[in-house]
This record gives structure tokens, sequence and C-alpha cells, in this order.
């Protein structure tokens, strides 16, 4: 950043760390033990699909390679791209791989969030997502007909501040609802 961006107020956006993804596993065992929240098998990337035939390949190789996956696309006109594996390893490492790849393809500017589910014994259940442009994390826990849980989404930040980059800007833990494995 010059001398000219920092006298106008502007910053440089944070880079992203998509090996902060790896992270996860551990701050897993500290959801569960903590909060009894255990890795519920599924994640998601979110992206907004470029028009093309290299996108459409891009899509295909990423199906390819990780085997069967969803794809949807929500009402604001994005893409989700739905994992699921039971080892929460394994599904960060397919996680990474999709992001990765869209990201050396060119199409890392398209890239959203990326989240990972949680439940506990009752059922209740909770995500853990990543802001792709930000480089940090945030909990979104959601409750029926579109409410959050806040007091729980401040709780598991607290026991996951030590583990994860928390999103430090609460305006910026946006709702993702009906996203595909929440």
């Amino acid at each position: 950043m010059g001398w000219f961006d920092a006298l106008l107020g502007r910053s440089k956006p944070a880079r992203p760390d998509l090996d902060a993804l790896f992270a996860l596993p551990s701050a897993a065992i500290s959801l569960q033990v903590a909060m009894a929240f255990a890795p519920a098998g599924q994640g998601s990337v979110c992206f907004r699909a470029a028009e093309g035939a290299a996108f459409a390949e891009l899509q295909s190789d990423i199906q390819a390679l990780l085997g069967k996956v969803e794809i949807s696309q929500d009402s604001y006109g994005y893409t989700w791209l739905l994992a699921r594996n039971d080892d929460i390893s394994g599904l960060v490492t397919d996680l990474h791989a999709v992001n990765s790849t869209l990201e050396s393809a060119g199409f890392g500017p398209s890239l959203l969030c990326t989240l990972v589910s949680f439940a506990n014994p009752t059922g209740r259940r909770l995500a853990l997502v990543y802001l792709y442009k930000q480089g940090t994390f945030y909990p979104f826990a959601p409750l029926d007909r579109e409410r959050r849980d806040n007091a729980l989404e401040l709780q598991a930040r607290g026991v996951l501040a030590a583990e994860l980059k928390i999103e430090p800007d609460l305006s910026r833990w946006f709702p993702v609802w009906g996203a595909p494995g929440l």
C-alpha cells in the first residue's frame, strides 16, 4: 500500500490464506469438547459462476476430482458446491482442493465463502464460515424461520478465538440461509 492510499484511508484487502482451512480439524475438537458440536460430514464452497465453456469444464473437473459432489444455485445467483465426507480432515482437504482449483484457474475473485457444518446431539446446527476475501472465519448458528442464535455464535467465537482467525467485524457475519450442508 502506498502513502497516497494511506492518506485517503484506503487499505489493501487481506490476501486469502486457503491453508487456514486446515485449522478446522483442531477447531472441531475444541467445539466438540467445549460445546458438544461434532462435524456433520458436510461442507460447501460458494462462488459466483462465470459464463463460458472454460468455467463449465472447470466445474466438470472438480466433480471428477472429488467424485459425487452436488452443485446448486441460490436465489442470489451464487453457485454452491456441496461435498460430503465423514472424516473432517478429508472434508477440509476436499474443500481446499475446490478453492485452490478455482483460484489457480483465475476464478479466485469469484469465491465468496466456504463453510463446514457441525451438529450437537439435540440436532442444533452450527457452521464455521471462511470468508475468502477477508481471510477470516465466523460462526453461523441458524434457527427456524431465518433467525439466528447470536448467543451461540458468540460462545463459539470465544471457544475458537485461539485457533482460528475470527472476523472481528460482526457486520460481516452475514447469514447463509439455506446453504447446502447446513
